[in-house]
């Protein structure tokens, strides 16, 4: 699998972006592991894509926790770098969620490798479910 993060692993659909921010949602799977809190939707029969393998995702980080624009994207940036370095841990090819989102929750910016060790037991809870 190559390391690469192409458009159609990106979330940009609106309506499922709101279908997986939607409170009291009994569809949303969610679960918290420092620094994310993960919210993921598993695939619907009726949106099913023969050739997608891997799930989309979308990374936020809070505007009320890091006011400066340079602060969030650099998070957003090593967020996005451990996962495409680590997205190979999904057991199988086709993932048992179709829709992940990523909410950094940590109050200050951490280092690479915490996100790193973060995301890697993110993506195998993910995975196992």
């Amino acid at each position: 699998m190559p390391q690469t993060f192409t458009k159609s692993e990106r979330l940009c659909s609106k309506k499922i972006l709101g279908e997986l921010f939607k409170k009291g949602s009994a569809a949303v799977g969610t679960f918290y592991l420092f620094p994310f809190r993960v919210l993921y939707l598993p695939p619907s029969e009726s949106s099913s894509e023969s050739n997608v393998t891997l799930p989309a995702i979308v990374i936020t980080v809070p505007k009320r926790t890091f006011k400066r624009a340079v602060d969030r994207n650099l998070i957003r940036r090593r967020v996005r770098e451990a996962y495409r370095l680590n997205k190979h841990l999904f057991s199988q090819p086709t993932t048992s969620a179709a829709s992940i989102a990523f909410l950094y929750t940590a109050k200050q910016i951490i280092s690479f490798e915490e996100i790193e060790k973060g995301m890697k037991l993110a993506l195998q809870k993910v995975g196992s479910r």
